[in-house]
């Protein structure tokens, strides 16, 4: 006689999770509220799915209630839990997708939602997050998103910034985002040799970059710009452009004399000896200058 077969069958997964999607901060038959931002917004959400979908909500779903003697009650903390750096808005996409594992996005809350996504461990939203901003990505947000990209370990949306801004890297120099970036992340973007942006323009950029990071980080330029200023290319520039490089630098000390003083020394030795080469090298957006034939690409 033949055993017992057994199968295990999927129905309508619509209907589940539209079903499950009635349940994001409904108040009925919940049992744990958070207080969430400034705005003290409640937000009312159901203990065994949150425990069940995310470690971290486990955890803090686990501790024992504050004043209690006992660390290893069984009685959970009822809140509500006080979430006061967080968004409403982004908290409940959250849950949304702890509930449905789908979340609803927008330009204005997904880089804070990729934000809380690694805060709280869960890959699935953070790749749904990084998919989206790569889809909707735009000049005035893409710095910002770099710099989320590099903090967060992102390997492919820093790759994928990077190639927008070397699209159209004029217009998102004059952005607020290019001014708000960190020294180690401008760094890194001034490294790029498909730049679209003349030198000239690129040192004025990061010039204004320094004085408003020198004003809030209230350090002064030549220090807060000292990684950055090593990557501008300053022998690609004009002899009369150097002039008035030196003229402006006596003001803020943006830039070492010494590299002034290196620039002008491959002028005059018709060659880029003593550069490293990197700086020698136009970027694709560099404006040929009638020097430029003598600089030697591959000098040391």
């Amino acid at each position: 006689m033949a055993g017992p077969c057994s199968a295990r069958l999927q129905g309508d997964v619509a209907a589940f999770t539209a079903a499950l999607r009635t349940l994001v901060n409904n108040p009925q038959f919940s049992d744990v509220m958070f207080v969430v931002g400034q705005e003290q917004q409640k937000v009312f959400a159901h203990r065994c799915v949150l425990a069940c979908r995310c470690q971290a909500f486990r955890g803090m779903l686990s501790q024992a209630p504050v004043g209690s003697q006992d660390s290893s009650s069984s009685i959970p903390p009822q809140g509500p839990f006080i979430l006061g750096n967080v968004q409403p808005e982004v908290f409940l996409a959250v849950i949304e997708f702890l509930y449905t594992n789908s979340v609803t996005l927008n330009s204005h809350i997904a880089l804070e939602v990729l934000t809380s996504s690694v805060e709280y461990g869960l890959q699935d939203l953070c790749k749904l997050c990084v998919k989206f901003i790569k889809d909707t990505l735009s000049v005035e947000q893409v710095c910002e998103a770099l710099q989320a990209a590099v903090t967060y370990g992102q390997v492919d949306l820093q790759q994928h910034c990077l190639a927008f801004i070397e699209g159209c890297t004029a217009a998102v120099v004059r952005t607020q985002g290019f001014r708000e970036l960190s020294d180690t992340v401008l760094a890194r973007v001034l490294r790029s040799d498909r730049l679209a942006v003349d030198e000239l323009d690129l040192v004025q950029a990061v010039r204004e970059w320094a004085h408003v990071s020198s004003a809030v980080l209230e350090r002064p330029v030549p220090e807060v710009a000292a990684l950055p200023v090593r990557e501008l290319r300053l022998p690609l520039l004009a002899p009369s452009e150097l002039v008035t490089l030196e003229s402006c630098n006596q003001q803020d000390l943006l830039i070492p004399v010494e590299s002034i003083a290196a620039a002008w020394r491959a002028h005059a030795l018709r060659k880029g000896s003593g550069v490293p080469s990197r700086l020698c090298r136009p970027r694709r957006g560099t404006r040929p200058r009638d020097h430029h034939r003598h600089l030697e690409p591959h000098a040391k």
